[in-house]
């Protein structure tokens, strides 16, 4: 049985585990996918190598912690300065990225992203690989948050404009995606912005995907925008992890079908 791992801290949430092992199974694999409560990175990095595990996820904290511990990084975690993905390659370790992918999927189901302006609300991990999959994909991304500081910085790496989230009623944009965990369950009833703004926006993401509806997209359908879950990122984002570790095509349909049963039901 091959093993593959998720670390992060705390993972209990996580629906990854039902998603993968239900990838897995329907592939027909024998492996196992195991959630891990990390408290020492680097450890369980070595650990890796030591219980030959074939594959990991990374999740919060550790995406941009974990890049020290790696013996090689591709050109897109480079770049996002994240680790979603560790590929275990004969006890060589490959830091990559599937969340910039998993976004730029999620978003060309809805709208071009080419010669598009996609406003990216924070500027942590999340917001990285959404400015990342703008820019491969021939869009303009805008940062905006609250920290100056940390906005300026991520719109300087990657050469776009900043504007504090106080400015945000002066952004016109094709597309509105959140980063942040506002309104994340259990803070279900928060949005990151005011409802009145919503309509200088086509289209709004939320890389939430629970619960499905965030306040933000209710107030974005009220105000006649296109809305979008996170669920189809967090569906192909693993899909895409699945596909390099074991070079197949996962069920991703099937995929979509069990995260969604499973928020459906809680």
């Amino acid at each position: 049985m091959k093993i593959f791992a998720l670390f992060g801290n705390p993972t209990g949430h996580s629906l990854s585990p039902l998603m993968h092992n239900a990838a897995f199974s329907k592939m027909g694999i024998d492996a196992r996918y195991v959630p891990f409560c990390v408290e020492n990175l680097e450890d369980a990095v070595k650990g890796i190598r030591g219980l030959n595990i074939c594959g990991v996820s990374v999740t919060i904290p550790f995406k941009t912690a974990v890049m020290k511990y790696l013996d090689e990084l591709d050109d897109s975690a480079l770049k996002i300065g994240a680790v979603n993905t560790i590929v275990n390659d004969g006890g060589r370790l490959t830091g990559r990225n599937t969340d910039w992918i998993g976004l730029s999927i999620a978003l060309k189901k809805s709208i071009k992203i080419d010669k598009k302006t996609f406003a990216i609300l924070g500027a942590g991990g999340a917001a990285r690989a959404a400015v990342y999959a703008v820019l491969m994909e021939g869009g303009t991304p805008i940062i905006l948050n609250r920290t100056a500081e940390k906005g300026r910085k991520l719109a300087g790496e990657f050469g776009c404009k900043f504007y504090h989230i106080d400015d945000i009623g002066k952004i016109k944009a094709d597309c509105l995606i959140n980063t942040t965990p506002v309104g994340m369950s259990p803070d279900t009833g928060k949005s990151p912005v005011e409802s009145a703004i919503l309509t200088n926006f086509r289209c709004v993401m939320d890389m939430i995907y629970n619960p499905l509806r965030t306040k933000l997209l209710e107030d974005a359908e009220k105000a006649g925008c296109t809305v979008l879950s996170g669920l189809d990122m967090f569906v192909h984002q693993g899909a895409e992890q699945i596909k390099m570790w074991t070079g197949m095509e996962p069920p991703r349909e099937f995929m979509r079908q069990v995260v969604l049963e499973k928020l459906m039901a809680s």
